[in-house]
């Protein structure tokens, strides 16, 4: 009896937990609700093309710019994605317990003075430096997908689908866009433009304050 009971009180917690994301969706206006979705959109847009930026160009701008052979720019680019899959696995928990906006805010825009060292750094620094933007920037997407799908309660597929193909879609464009202009003005310029990427993270204010995602 004490088992059923504590699997029938999980489960009730739960549903209240959902009908209380249900009704703090419903009393958001519908326009602030798309405002939002499109905030939610460009804070997607500014990590993933700044993630772009360093996956797919880290160990050319490693080589051209510290003179690297291919194995040892490869090692940083290792280091980088292992502190993005870190940052990734920490966003979740770290959201659930101080607020996914917060996180949200603190992941792009928290991100903006690390990406503006990056191009005047040097080698070390740089991959210090490149080790603590994948570990904050990565951070953020739990917490948006979340949030989102608590802003449009009952469209959990829905959401999780537009952000999913939205987030891949940026990054591929973001690849092909910052090679061709890699090509043009040289990697080393394009890094000092993308460093300003998550100064789209300012736009984080304008984000509602959810009362399902601060902490219960």
């Amino acid at each position: 009896l004490t088992r059923i009971g504590r699997w029938y009180g999980t489960h009730l917690s739960a549903h209240r937990a959902a009908q209380a994301a249900a009704k703090a969706g419903s009393r958001l206006p519908r326009r602030t609700i798309v405002m939002t979705l499109v905030v939610l959109g460009l804070l997607i847009f500014s990590k993933y093309f700044y993630l772009a930026s360093i996956s797919s160009y880290y160990t050319f701008y490693l080589m051209e710019r510290f003179k690297l052979d291919a194995q040892a720019a490869q090692l940083h680019l290792f280091v980088f994605l292992g502190a993005v899959a870190a940052g990734t696995l920490a966003g979740g928990p770290i959201g659930d317990r101080i607020g996914r906006k917060y996180v949200i805010w603190g992941s792009i825009l928290g991100v903006l003075p690390f990406t503006l060292l990056l191009p005047h750094a040097n080698l070390m620094w740089t991959s210090l430096l490149s080790m603590l933007i994948g570990l904050i920037l990565s951070s953020a997407f739990a917490a948006i997908l979340v949030y989102a799908q608590e802003l449009v309660p009952g469209r959990t597929g829905v959401i999780a689908g537009l952000f999913f193909g939205f987030a891949f879609g940026m990054g591929g464009l973001g690849a092909a866009v910052l090679g061709a202009l890699a090509d043009h003005i040289g990697i080393e310029a394009v890094y000092a433009i993308c460093a300003w990427l998550p100064a789209i993270g300012l736009l984080a204010w304008f984000l509602p304050q959810m009362e399902t995602s601060r902490r219960r």
